[in-house]
């Protein structure tokens, strides 16, 4: 297995008309339906670059951007944007195309982080990424940044270091009611 890849290397897309059966009560694509095709094409990126079973480990920030209609195509796109010892961030992109007038809506984005697995079920040493553009260092680094924003934010907020006065002020004019003991 090579030390380093391209992310060009294990770039995955896949493309599915969307039925009614993946419709919702609002007649509109289900979005459990676009996380579940998401996670798998997470998987198959992720297993590309790693030569490796994978697993996920988290999900990023999931917004849905605009509702896909059934009939539409729904594209999703793949690639590896970080590359720690064990693990990857995957970017995942959501397009839907009506077909009948070519119109393209970006209907989400987000970022699996996964986890290569060896044949004994331990994590794996993952191949690092070889950045060429600067998208990729853009991307590599957006990764970073919201790697230790989610450090920060977790350990904010763990239960011996929480400080409920510092946030006393924040809640005023919350849809919240105090009622301390």
């Amino acid at each position: 297995m090579k030390k380093f890849k391209l992310s060009k290397e294990s770039r995955v897309s896949i493309t599915e008309l969307m039925l009614p059966s993946h419709s919702n009560f609002g007649g509109k694509v289900h979005g459990g339906h676009i996380l579940n095709l998401m996670d798998q094409i997470a998987f198959a990126c992720a297993s590309k670059h790693s030569q490796s079973y994978c697993v996920t480990a988290s999900v990023n920030r999931v917004d849905f951007l605009n509702p896909i209609e059934v009939g539409e195509l729904v594209t999703l796109k793949a690639s590896i944007n970080y590359t720690g010892n064990t693990s990857m961030v995957v970017g995942v992109r959501v397009e839907s195309e009506n077909v009948t007038t070519g119109l393209v809506k970006h209907c989400n984005s987000s970022y699996f982080t996964m986890v290569a697995k060896g044949k004994d079920g331990k994590n794996k040493t993952v191949p690092g990424l070889i950045l060429k553009t600067k998208q990729d260092i853009r991307r590599f680094a957006r990764s970073m940044e919201r790697k230790e924003s989610a450090f920060q934010r977790d350990s904010k907020y763990e239960p011996a270091n929480f400080k409920v006065n510092d946030f006393l002020d924040v809640l005023q004019g919350e849809n919240a009611m105090m009622d301390l003991d």
